[in-house]
């Protein structure tokens, strides 16, 4: 059975994105330009700040949908006027702290766009948005292992660097998008399942939340194609990199922790593999840089729109064997379906960090 009222999330946000963007933009390019600098792949300067419209898309949609949700029980609706029912909803959803936290890191992004902060109060208030969200989502993955604080410690910990390598990874034309919206559409396909292997993110508005960002994501592109006329800021990577995180979890927390780790496996190798190897290098981390593989892959001739092309196609693949884990969640399964991901993004890092025959010519 199916419930597919999430479904509007997409569409919705999608419209609503393209109207607000339409309406920000000449302010964006007055009081919001990136510059190129040593971490660029645009040559002129770009209007930022497309996340503003992502954001405020995903709040209207998502406080709609829970004034008007369909999951609700019934004597909710009753005698209760719109801020009742709006009330009713969102102190029984943990979807609210998600969404004041990453209004929380919108915040932050904007001003950092506008005139960049110093690194320090910059990362508190990212721990302290991911503090508030995994106390929100009161997640225990490996009880018998593992004692509460030390997990909650490694998933705040890990929470804030998902986070802050959206905002890495979030460097050319696309890229998010062909990242983001795979990884979004299948959450929402998740959501309208209520029964059967896929029946296991149905919790409160969490797939209005997924069907909503990849909405949102989807009216962007339209901006942020290859040549890009706006570009995400800040402000848009770093709550998209928390919203996301969040609904991950929510994943792994109902029994599919393979999958959780494959939708975004592109994303977690390529940054991860990077930082190391600019600690090992003894680099400033905090500072601009060229070495993902994804920004050695344009030095090495192929165009922004293959990059991301490659990414996209990429993340198909690891959706499909992400529901492989769900329709078969045995570990006979699982570790080969997640050594598989392993084997296929290693794959296209390499081949992102080798010239193209007729570019090496």
């Amino acid at each position: 059975m199916l419930a597919d009222h999430s479904l509007l999330g997409i569409p919705a946000a999608a419209l609503l994105t393209v109207i607000l963007i339409l309406v920000l933009r000449p302010l964006l390019v007055r009081y919001a330009l990136a510059r190129p600098n040593a971490r660029s792949s645009h040559k002129t300067p770009t209007p930022q700040g497309g996340g503003i419209a992502i954001m405020a898309a995903v709040l209207i949609v998502v406080i709609a949908g829970a004034v008007f949700s369909p999951w609700a029980p019934e004597c909710a609706c009753a005698d209760m006027g719109l801020r009742g029912l709006l009330s009713f909803h969102l102190s029984r959803d943990p979807v609210v702290v998600v969404l004041g936290a990453a209004t929380l890191l919108a915040l932050v992004g904007a001003c950092d766009d506008i005139r960049p902060l110093p690194a320090v109060p910059r990362l508190i208030l990212q721990f302290l948005a991911v503090f508030l969200v995994v106390m929100a989502a009161k997640v225990r993955l490996l009880p018998d292992i593992v004692p509460f604080w030390l997990e909650t410690t490694i998933l705040i910990v890990g929470g804030v660097w998902f986070v802050n390598l959206v905002n890495f990874m979030d460097g050319l034309d696309w890229i998010t998008v062909a990242e983001m919206v795979p990884i979004t559409a299948f959450l929402t396909f998740l959501g309208l399942h209520v029964d059967g292997p896929f029946a296991i993110f149905t919790l409160g508005s969490g797939p209005l939340l997924a069907s909503a960002l990849c909405g949102a994501l989807l009216g962007f592109a339209v901006f942020n194609k290859p040549v890009a006329r706006l570009f995400l800021g800040d402000v848009g990577s770093l709550p998209i990199g928390l919203m996301v995180g969040w609904l991950l979890l929510m994943l792994a927390r109902n029994g599919a922790f393979a999958a959780g780790l494959l939708l975004p496996l592109y994303y977690l190798m390529d940054a991860t593999i990077t930082l190391l190897r600019r600690l090992a290098r003894g680099e400033k981390v905090w500072e601009a840089h060229r070495s993902h593989f994804y920004q050695k892959a344009t030095d090495n001739g192929f165009s922004a729109l293959a990059v991301s092309a490659h990414v996209f196609c990429l993340n198909l693949v690891l959706a499909g064997l992400a529901a492989i884990t769900l329709v078969w969640p045995a570990p006979a399964v699982q570790l080969p379906a997640l050594a598989a991901g392993l084997i296929l993004v290693g794959l296209m890092l390499r081949h992102f960090s080798r010239p193209r025959p007729e570019f090496a010519r």
